[in-house]
C-alpha cells in the first residue's frame, strides 16, 4: 500500500496533505461511504493544487504573500512546505476572494484558493500580468451600455439599448477602470486554468485518491 496520494512530477504528495484539507473541511452527517471516497479524492486535488502552485511560485520567484494560517491545507507532517520558507508579501499583493470572484471557478478550485496562499499568489501574479488593451475596454463599455446606467437613470427605468441620452450613463473615463479590472480578472481566472492544465499532466494519483470525474472508478462524478 502506498503512502503518498500522488506523484507530482515524480515527487511524493504525502496523503497528510490530503488529510489536512479533509479535516479543514468537515464531512456532512449525511455522507455515505462513495461520497466519503469522493470527498477524498475531491481534496486529494486541493492539495495538488496547493503543491502545484507553491512550485509554480517558486520558480517565478513569488515569494510574497505566502503566510500559512493554522490548518492550512498545505502543511505536511513531514515539516514545512517549501513556500514557508519565504518571508510575508505586502498586502497589496494578496488576492482578497470573494464568493462572487470563485462562485464560477468550480469548488475544488475555489477550496484550493481558500486554503492556498500559494494558489492565491499565483493567480494575483497572473492577473496583474495581463495586457487589456484600451480597445478592449473600450469595446465592451459600448457593448454593455445595461452595466453603466446612472442611479436616476435605473430608478426611471431608461431602456438602455433605446434612445437614452448620454447624460443617463456613466462617462467612460470613469467606468474604465473597473472594467478594466474585470478584464484583467477573467484573463487571469483563464492564463490559471490554461497553467493548471498544463501543471496536472504530470501528476500520478494513487488508487483511491483519483480525480473525482475520473471515469475509470464505479462512483466517478465530474465536479470542479
Amino acid at each position: 500500500m502506498t503512502d503518498y496520494a500522488a506523484l507530482v512530477h515524480g515527487e511524493r504528495l504525502p496523503k497528510a496533505r490530503v488529510d489536512a484539507v479533509l479535516n479543514a473541511v468537515p464531512a456532512r452527517d449525511t455522507e455515505t461511504r462513495p461520497a466519503e471516497r469522493q470527498r477524498r479524492r475531491w481534496a486529494t486535488q486541493v492539495a495538488v493544487i496547493d503543491e502545484l502552485a507553491q512550485r509554480a511560485c517558486e520558480e517565478r520567484g513569488l515569494t510574497g504573500a505566502l503566510q500559512r494560517g493554522a490548518g492550512n491545507c498545505a502543511t505536511s507532517h513531514d515539516g514545512p512546505a517549501p513556500a514557508q520558507r519565504h518571508s510575508a508579501a505586502p498586502s497589496e499583493e494578496r488576492t482578497a476572494l470573494t464568493s462572487q470572484h470563485v462562485a464560477d471557478l468550480g469548488s475544488i478550485v475555489a477550496v484550493a484558493l481558500a486554503h492556498s496562499p500559494a494558489a492565491r499568489t499565483l493567480l494575483s501574479h497572473l492577473e496583474h500580468e495581463q495586457p487589456i488593451p484600451e480597445t478592449a475596454v473600450h469595446d465592451y463599455y459600448a457593448r454593455n451600455p445595461d452595466r453603466f446606467l446612472t442611479p436616476a437613470a435605473l430608478r426611471r427605468g431608461v431602456d438602455p439599448f433605446g434612445d437614452a441620452p448620454p447624460d443617463d450613463f456613466l462617462p467612460y473615463e470613469q467606468a474604465r477602470e473597473g472594467i478594466a479590472r474585470e478584464l484583467r480578472r477573467a484573463a487571469g481566472r483563464r492564463a490559471f486554468f490554461d497553467w493548471l492544465d498544463r501543471a496536472r499532466a504530470g501528476v500520478v494519483y494513487a488508487h483511491g485518491y483519483e480525480h473525482p470525474g475520473d471515469p475509470s472508478h464505479p462512483d466517478h462524478e465530474h465536479r470542479h
